[in-house]
């Protein structure tokens, strides 16, 4: 799934690409390449995240968490995966932001894709077990699902199939950035309309997740998920303050001149 979602991921930001005319030395810009080293630099940093954020595990079985098959951490990626791209984007000249905005659509479908190997895998990434909820005095109990063996992390109750709920998010959240980015837009809000709409996607979803609560009854992504929604927040309102680009797909054409009949 992983590959898959780096395939999808590649497609989009190729498109999104094209439909912003972007060109690199006169000829079209890379973004496959640009996707395809995003994506390693994103894996090695989604596991150093990991090891960070869970020191007992590294303790537990060594150096050998850094090639698991388990425990990727979504905000090392990210944080890691936009560095490159800034990299990139600042060599190409096409601009580290603007770089950023043309691909937050395929980054919020291939996370959501991504999302799908969790799902198929049971590696822990799911929520909590399933409780009756009580609202204006009726009950309803939501639906949930097992991960019996071979899970990576067997459970055998139902719990919430969180990554499927991230999944639905990510393709909505996509869906909404590949609609804005078509449209007369300024450098930056693209990019942090993907860091609000994300993060605050996430810092909702953890409420229902296993992950451990480490300040003021919140997990270490919740804590990251606030700053990447201020971050979002703050770049959207910069972004408001600048001169909107047009796109080449949002120019208007000039009119046809009209030929005069005698």
């Amino acid at each position: 799934m992983l590959w898959v979602a780096a395939m999808v991921g590649a497609v989009i930001a190729d498109r999104a690409f094209k439909r912003a005319g972007v060109k690199v030395d006169g000829g079209p810009a890379d973004a496959v390449g640009m996707v395809a080293l995003a994506l390693i630099v994103g894996i090695i940093g989604s596991k150093i995240w990991h090891v960070l954020d869970t020191p007992e595990e590294f303790r537990a079985i060594g150096w050998r968490v850094l090639w698991d098959n388990a425990g990727f951490a979504w905000y090392g990626g990210l944080t890691f995966g936009i560095a490159a791209l800034v990299l990139m984007g600042w060599r190409a000249k096409i601009g580290a932001v603007r770089t950023l905005d043309l691909l937050a659509p395929a980054a919020a479908i291939g996370y959501g894709i991504g999302r799908i190997g969790c799902f198929l895998s049971g590696d822990g990434c799911y929520g909590i077990e399933i409780q009756p909820v009580h609202i204006f005095g009726f009950t309803f109990h939501p639906w949930g699902i097992a991960f019996p063996p071979p899970a990576i992390e067997p459970v055998l109750v139902p719990v919430y199939p969180t990554p499927l709920y991230e999944f639905a998010i990510g393709l909505l959240i996509g869906a909404f950035l590949w609609w804005r980015l078509g449209k007369p837009h300024a450098t930056g809000a693209i990019l942090g309309q993907y860091l609000a709409l994300s993060g605050l996607a996430r810092f909702l979803v953890e409420f229902i997740r296993r992950n451990p609560k480490v300040l003021w009854g919140l997990s270490n992504a919740q804590l990251a998920s606030l700053g990447a929604v201020v971050v979002g927040i703050a770049l959207t309102w910069w972004a408001s303050t600048r001169p909107q680009e047009v796109t080449e797909k949002t120019q208007k054409k000039p009119a046809a001149p009209v030929e005069k009949t005698a």
